[in-house]
């Protein structure tokens, strides 16, 4: 049975994350990781009919901006980082769209203030939906010419 041919992406994307009213940010895809991570600040921890939620901060100190998100907090998860420590983070899970395609992705909320781009995207939420060509950028990235190679 032929399969239909997975969209590419690059080494790095515009993602958005609609939901939580965050677009065109810039994203690394990285299938060293499993999952995927978005820098924020948590705020606050609440319930809302009977479902636990959790306030963040997403900052762009380029633009002077905050976004202030919420969503619904899923589970803490042990995550192991590249420097091989495990950090207990929260996940969420919200819609996450990478040029055409939009799913549910589950996202922790990390600490990547020190991070080139501020949200990861893992393996997790890339497995049966897109193909990675690490020699290019911006392949589903509208507006954006594709690049090729890796330029830091």
């Amino acid at each position: 049975m032929a399969r239909a041919a997975l969209p590419v992406v690059g080494w790095r994307e515009l993602v958005h994350l609609p939901d939580l009213g965050l677009h065109n940010l810039p994203a690394k895809i990285d299938t060293g990781a499993r999952t995927s991570s978005l820098h924020a600040t948590v705020l606050d921890e609440y319930e809302r009919d009977g479902e636990q939620f959790v306030r963040f901060a997403v900052d762009f100190p380029q633009q002077h901006v905050r976004q202030v998100c919420e969503a619904v907090h899923v589970d803490w998860r042990g995550i192991t980082s590249s420097n091989g420590k495990t950090q207990r983070r929260r996940i969420i899970k919200t819609p996450l769209r990478i040029g055409d395609v939009e799913f549910r992705a589950e996202i922790s909320l990390a600490n990547r203030a020190d991070m080139r781009f501020p949200m990861l995207i893992g393996r997790s939420s890339l497995r049966r939906r897109f193909v990675v060509d690490s020699g290019h950028s911006w392949m589903q990235t509208p507006g954006r010419k594709p690049v090729e190679g890796h330029k830091p």
